[in-house]
């Protein structure tokens, strides 16, 4: 495709995005499907210019007050992700001499604001939480790509064996540091077409998100519930753990999250699952399953302020309020699914959300509300599931991953066993 007619693509998908009435991923998604002439570069770069226009929207909007031309064009070009020297036959003289000189500013003499690319609220809770430094630290990470991590079926497959033929394909890959069962890939290779993706001996899930279910440490023959389920990776995560035996239930409210899974329940070769989809919290069939259950993986609707490398969009689309609004229904949705957990059985709360309003808030909350449930040593937790450097991922009595400190997305955990 000419320059200039690829130039004229990603300004209107960058049009697209910045209206924030969907979630990006979503929006490229339906974009793609209905520009179907173009190739897998093409789209890596309109793909990668829109969210890089995201991640940094306030520092590019800041420089592009000093050219001309439609707003969203000077965006493109400043994000622009993909070759520059084919990218200025699209271009006139002034537009060139304009990108030269945005080149030659110091990102770090900008103000604060326009360097870490925070809505106002968000910076200043992550700046009281973690401090001037580990801040920035944070900023940077943010700022960065997230790795491809792969989660192997220990059901199906080793670990040493699935990254020996990684290797053998010429693909950079190389054990995560905490998780026992995770791969890290350089790059982005087609997994689809590869086969010990098509075999079910390896699904994509972040690090973070494998730690959840070593946290959750469910074993042989147990009754599980995956409460807040979604598409299932935490699922079967938990059911390779059981070795596909007892009884593992992936509850969601969403019947579009759960039809997700079946694909991917189909390659795991796991027979233990069954989805259900439920109306709400307080559903009959939680009900049914009263104090009846080993353990209970409750990871809740939540922010996503965790994941922003990936989703750069979830920023600039909430607010405080919804926050608060999701506060409240986290509170809600732990207590319901306690319900289901045994005597002596394991509960455990987590988000993909950096807020402690969303995180230590709620898990100190329902502890106070329910003494029947004893906090658990997540670390002593992590350890007997065979994490390496437990202690690392744990602040106060709480699994904290972070983006900077573990390069994971940014995870929170806590675990109760009932008395």
């Amino acid at each position: 495709m000419h320059p200039s007619a690829l130039l004229d693509l990603t300004t209107e998908l960058v049009r697209t995005v910045l209206k924030l009435d969907a979630p990006a991923d979503s929006i490229v998604s339906q974009f793609f499907r209905r520009q179907r002439v173009l190739g897998p570069r093409e789209r890596h770069v309109l793909a990668e210019t829109a969210y890089a226009v995201l991640r940094r929207r306030t520092r590019y909007q800041h420089l592009a007050q000093s050219g001309h031309g439609a707003l969203e064009r000077r965006l493109a070009l400043l994000a622009w992700a993909g070759d520059s020297k084919p990218l200025r036959a699209a271009l006139g003289p002034n537009e060139i001499a304009w990108l030269e000189q945005i080149k030659a500013i110091d990102v770090n003499g900008l103000a604060d604001k326009q360097r870490h690319n925070l809505p106002d609220w968000l910076a200043a809770s992550l700046r009281q939480t973690l401090g001037d430094e580990g801040f920035w630290a944070l900023v940077a990470a943010l700022d960065a790509p997230a790795s491809l991590d792969l989660r192997v079926n220990t059901l199906k497959a080793r670990r040493e064996d699935i990254l020996a033929e990684l290797q053998a394909l010429g693909i950079d890959a190389r054990p995560t540091p905490y998780s026992p069962w995770g791969l890290r890939i350089a790059g982005k290779p087609a997994l689809q077409k590869l086969a010990l993706f098509n075999r079910g001996d390896v699904e994509v899930q972040d690090e973070g998100s494998q730690l959840l279910a070593a946290l959750v440490d469910a074993k042989r023959g147990e009754m599980v519930v995956d409460f807040c389920a979604g598409a299932g990776g935490k699922t079967l995560a938990l059911g390779a753990a059981m070795r596909s035996t007892g009884r593992l239930y992936a509850f969601d409210v969403s019947g579009h999250r759960l039809d997700a899974l079946k694909p991917r329940l189909a390659r795991s070769g796991l027979s233990n699952v069954h989805p259900a989809q439920l109306s709400h919290e307080r559903d009959e069939r939680v009900k049914r399953l009263a104090g009846k259950i080993d353990r209970v993986l409750v990871d809740a609707p939540c922010s996503g302020m965790g994941t922003l490398r990936r989703n750069p969009d979830l920023k600039w689309r909430q607010g405080p309020k919804d926050i608060a609004e999701l506060q409240t229904l986290q509170g809600s949705i732990l207590a319901s699914a306690s319900r289901m957990v045994k005597s002596g059985g394991r509960l455990v709360y987590a988000t993909c959300s950096l807020m402690p309003d969303e995180n230590e808030k709620v898990a100190d909350a329902f502890a106070a509300a329910h003494p029947d449930f004893e906090p658990l040593p997540v670390v002593e937790c992590l350890e007997k599931a065979h994490v390496a450097d437990a202690g690392a991922l744990v602040e106060g009595a709480y699994l904290r991953a972070w983006p900077h400190r573990h390069g994971t997305d940014g995870f929170f955990a806590a675990a109760w066993q009932r008395r």
